[in-house]
């Protein structure tokens, strides 16, 4: 069999008829490469009782491969010929994401710079969200919008046991009643929608799981859970998230602090090593992290297994505001270095509270202070509540609000932190370092609704202000320098010059009044 595929696109072709109990956990393809390197792909049985598999490559070239595994299936060779095809979708034109050099930001395979600027769509595949209609209207709003990611969970949810019924799609659950095996009809509605994302060009980052399954499932079952995904998905441009909050144990258990203790002992020794599997299933090598109850590096016991450190920083509002810049600047500062991304603060619109101020807030409090990406979130597109019928209450017992996925997909935060997304692209941002030093006053432990400073030294300097009082004054500017600096509106990105700035014999100058009290960016950008 020959296939010919464009480079870093999908090919999918059947195997032959999947025999036994589990045919796919155990037959494989072994492919190798133009360069001589040797994959091990996993295949998967759809419901319809066919064994298929998926592949990929950024190598041109001939790949030829064969079939490992038990089964009559024919064992002649096989070729798949990757050739070079024009496509505008940065995704594929680029190559899946990779770690840069510095370890301080995402790139793409060819080292094209990647912002992260991710959704968070939880329960995207259960049938909450139908498809194909409503899955393909939010996905064209966020296209739209600017959005880069979409985070959400294969199957196994937050904010719900097992089996519940809210997760089904129109097969049902991932897994067939107590955990007798995968239900294939779920994974192929599934697979829909991953491919969708991916040609849309949009990056599914996938969560396994929730973590507070890991006690109840085990292990073992969770890796056969993630070898189907990296059979279906890997071959797309996807991250692997090894669970969410991954040492959160289950709700209930809040009322008993030695179960707790317990859980979270079981689930970081088991996400470590679920992580470890990850790594070594995975013939294209995506990039994995972990979902955290505070910081990513915090839910393993060996952050060899992440390649991205997570935060997750409160829905307070405000009053979250601390606990984010902390987490931020804590995780920054760590060594190794890893890149940063805060990818879940404050959904907007959750508790009746959280609006489209604070998402601003949020946003450049985290990349000013050393983030490479960010993830939004809108309570109602998370669990997907739909007007005639509510999510409903969490296992706790109370419900995050009501507000239904469609009119929540128009929140104006999405628009705004789309907006960012762009105006960071007019500047080399992966190069963006925090400075608060940079501005007078600045935020610090007794007081964080300061502004905040950062940009690269010489050439940007990016100054948050959380509103136009006290006055501020930028510190350090270089001898000579002269900038051209001007005020940017957070909420419609239109600009306001302020003229030239050039700093007096200390290097400083002073923002001119702003007569609007709101948040505002000021940047100075080298003439």
């Amino acid at each position: 069999m020959s296939i010919r595929v464009g480079r870093n696109r999908v090919a999918e072709w059947p195997l032959g008829p999947a025999e036994g109990e589990d045919p796919s956990a155990l037959v494989d393809l072994i492919v190798t490469t133009p360069s001589g390197r040797e994959q091990r792909v996993p295949t998967f049985a759809t419901a319809d009782g066919v064994l298929r598999v998926r592949y990929s490559s950024g190598e041109v070239g001939a790949h030829s491969w064969r079939i490992d595994g038990p089964g009559s299936f024919p064992r002649e060779a096989g070729e798949i010929e990757v050739i070079e095809q024009p496509d505008a979708r940065p995704i594929i034109a680029h190559g899946p994401l990779q770690v840069s050099a510095d370890h301080r930001h995402l790139q793409h395979a060819d080292g094209t710079p990647f912002f992260w600027l991710g959704d968070t769509w939880w329960t995207a595949l259960c049938g909450r969200l139908r498809w194909p209609d409503e899955f393909r209207r939010l996905t064209a709003d966020r296209v739209e919008k600017g959005f880069s990611v979409i985070q959400l969970v294969a199957g196994l949810y937050p904010d719900m046991a097992a089996f519940d019924e809210r997760g089904d799609n129109e097969a049902g659950w991932p897994w067939l009643p107590d955990w007798q095996g995968l239900n294939p009809g779920w994974w192929d509605l599934a697979d829909l929608r991953i491919e969708y994302l991916a040609a849309q060009g949009l990056v599914p980052c996938i969560f396994g799981s929730w973590g507070y399954y890991l006690p109840w499932v085990g292990v073992e079952r969770l890796k056969r859970h993630w070898r189907e995904m990296i059979a279906r998905w890997g071959a797309y441009p996807v991250v692997w998230c090894l669970a969410g909050e991954g040492v959160m144990a289950w709700y209930l258990h809040k009322q008993n602090p030695e179960q707790i203790e317990i859980d979270q002992r079981v689930q970081r020794a088991g996400w470590t090593e679920v992580g470890r599997y990850v790594q070594e299933a995975d013939p294209f090598e995506r990039l994995v992290t972990i979902h955290p109850t505070r910081r990513g590096r915090q839910q393993v016991e060996d952050d060899s297994v992440m390649d991205i450190e997570m935060l997750q920083t409160g829905h307070g509002d405000r009053r979250s505001l601390p606990s984010t810049v902390q987490a931020v600047t804590e995780a920054y500062a760590e060594q190794p270095t890893m890149p940063v991304i805060n990818s879940e603060v404050c959904y907007e619109g959750i508790l009746e509270s959280c609006r489209e101020e604070v998402q601003r807030m949020m946003f450049w409090a985290s990349v000013l202070s050393g983030t490479c990406g960010h993830t939004y979130g809108a309570n109602g597109i998370w669990q997907f509540n739909r007007a005639e019928a509510r999510y409903g209450p969490s296992p706790h017992g109370y419900s995050w609000g009501d507000r239904p996925w469609d009119e929540a997909m128009a929140l104006p935060g999405s628009a705004q932190l789309g907006r960012f997304r762009r105006l960071l692209a007019r500047w080399e941002w992966w190069r963006i370092e925090p400075h608060p030093e940079w501005v007078e006053p600045r935020w610090s432990e007794d007081e964080y609704m300061l502004p905040y400073a950062g940009g690269i030294p010489g050439e940007l300097r990016v100054i948050y202000l959380f509103n136009a009082t006290p006055p501020a004054t930028v510190r350090g500017l270089e001898p000579g320098a002269r900038y051209r600096a001007y005020l940017v509106d957070p909420s419609t990105g239109a600009e306001h010059e302020l003229g030239v700035a050039a700093g007096n014999d200390e290097g400083a100058w002073p923002i001119p009044q702003i007569e609007v009290r709101r948040d505002w960016l000021v940047v100075l950008e080298r003439a």
